[in-house]
């Protein structure tokens, strides 16, 4: 091989492995940054890191939002009907945020409640989001199974 392929091949080496570090890099930091959302059956069920940040996602369960008076610390439930989860959020609410709507808070667990660090409320009646709705749709698959199974073994000669 002459002098200038060799340098050549060297040269193309040195770009392909500069972008394999480039793009391990990339992937690494964003996986650092992802937060991946969990409905409160699913924190129950203990698929939700417990010592890292991620999304909660729910409704706001009706009379739960207790106000401090001299504070802005906010406590509240995020349920998705089937478990409910306390948050507490110090910070000022977004204006849409209601009791009854959807709600998606950024925090993480601090032991049996979740500490919101961002809460994004839902824009109008009609939407859910995305990720919410799959959740609730999870959790009533769930808790169908459940009673299905309930009922198995309360049924005479059930085990």
């Amino acid at each position: 091989m002459n002098p200038k392929r060799k340098r050549r091949l060297i040269i193309a080496l040195l770009a392909i492995a500069a972008a394999a570090v480039a793009v391990s890099l990339t992937v690494f930091a964003l996986q650092q940054n992802m937060n991946y959302l969990y409905s409160p059956t699913e924190i129950d069920a203990g698929k939700a890191p417990m010592h890292h940040q991620f999304r909660l996602g729910g409704l706001v369960k009706e009379h739960s939002v207790q106000r401090s008076p001299d504070s802005l610390v906010v406590h509240f439930v995020v349920t998705d009907r089937f478990h409910d989860m306390p948050v507490v959020y110090k910070g000022i609410l977004p204006d849409l945020f209601k009791e009854g709507k959807s709600v998606i808070v950024t925090g993480h667990m601090d032991g049996n409640h979740f500490v919101g660090t961002q809460v994004l409320a839902k824009h109008d009646s009609t939407y859910m989001p995305k990720e919410v709705a799959e959740a609730i749709r999870k959790a009533k698959a769930a808790e169908r199974a459940q009673a299905a199974k309930r009922a198995a073994a309360a049924a005479p000669g059930g085990h």
